[in-house]
């Protein structure tokens, strides 16, 4: 019997020593499945890129040097490195998810997750929305869906860089007229499903009130003050954002007249005056010898 106890206590000793030299990290499986924002840009490698359009040769051999130009001639982009050599882009991931949680008060996530039930179990997928921008009129949202949570990402910062597209921005408020353009010019409507969302100028200083997730989406297009109003099922985060990217749309697609310019803050940007073209086609010179010749003879046959 002492043998025994004398044997138990030195396999203490050696568990506690185990215990001792490789201390238990239990939080350490849950942290690291933990999805973090990413706060640095994750840009493309440029430097080793081989462009396979006309667009993206021309971009590479610097004959195309602002982005504006591929816009205003509404010429498809099929690669974000196109994007990438043109502008200083930010890009930011969009809570559109909701972890679960007692009585459906689970956080917000950057992942929506789904699931499928097969027979060999439950097949999870997870999508994200990303928006680019450079805080200067430029911006793009993109949606990714994955098995993983990784490509999903960057599929969408990848599709968010390829729907890049052009706002204009104003000082259309009535309270202030400081003509810089920190608001929209006009008020723009979106609707997206049952969503529908108005927004509209507000005077300086004013910020930015809305829902946060479109909050994000003005701030990195370069909008500082604005109103908004919404109608629907405004819980659902995709079909928010979706009318939101329709209602930016919309500013460049509204006619404003040149005298307007002024007035509404609108800045950086020259009023397009249309060529008035001849509507006469252009007659040759033997043309216009035998029309000189027609005409003498005509007259003569009247005189007579």
């Amino acid at each position: 019997m002492i043998m025994v106890k004398r044997k138990r206590a030195n396999g203490n000793k050696d568990n506690e020593s185990a215990s001792q030299k490789a201390p238990r990290n239990r939080g350490s499986s849950r942290n690291s499945r933990k999805t973090q924002r990413p706060t640095e840009q994750n840009k493309s490698d440029v430097s080793n890129w081989k462009p396979k359009t006309e667009l993206g040769r021309k971009v590479q051999n610097k004959e195309i040097t602002n982005i504006d130009e591929v816009l205003d001639n509404a010429f498809i982009i099929l690669e974000p490195e196109v994007v990438d050599s043109l502008l200083d882009l930010e890009q930011d991931l969009l809570l559109i998810g909701q972890s679960k949680g007692k009585f459906g008060g689970g956080a917000r996530r950057v992942f929506r997750q789904t699931q499928k039930k097969t027979r060999e179990g439950n097949k999870p997928k997870f999508s994200t929305m990303a928006i680019v921008g450079d805080k200067n009129t430029h911006v793009g949202i993109g949606f990714g869906k994955a098995k993983e949570t990784v490509p999903a990402r960057e599929k969408a910062i990848r599709k968010a860089k390829l729907n890049i597209f052009k706002i204009r921005r104003g000082c259309g408020s009535w309270q202030c007229g400081c003509g810089k353009p920190h608001s929209l010019p006009v008020a723009v409507e979106g609707k997206c499903g049952s969503v529908e969302i108005i927004l509209m100028p507000a005077p300086k200083g004013k910020g930015l009130c809305c829902e946060k997730e479109v909050a994000k989406i003005l701030e990195i297009a370069g909008i500082k003050d604005v109103w908004s109003k919404t109608r629907g099922q405004t819980k659902n985060r995709i079909n928010m954002i979706l009318a939101c990217e329709k209602a930016l749309r919309k500013t460049i697609q509204i006619k404003i007249q040149p005298d307007q310019f002024k007035a509404l803050g609108i800045c950086n940007e020259e009023p397009k005056q249309e060529k008035q073209q001849d509507m006469q086609p252009e007659i040759l010179p033997e043309a216009a010898e035998v029309k000189t010749e027609d005409k003498d003879n005509n007259n003569k046959k009247t005189k007579e």
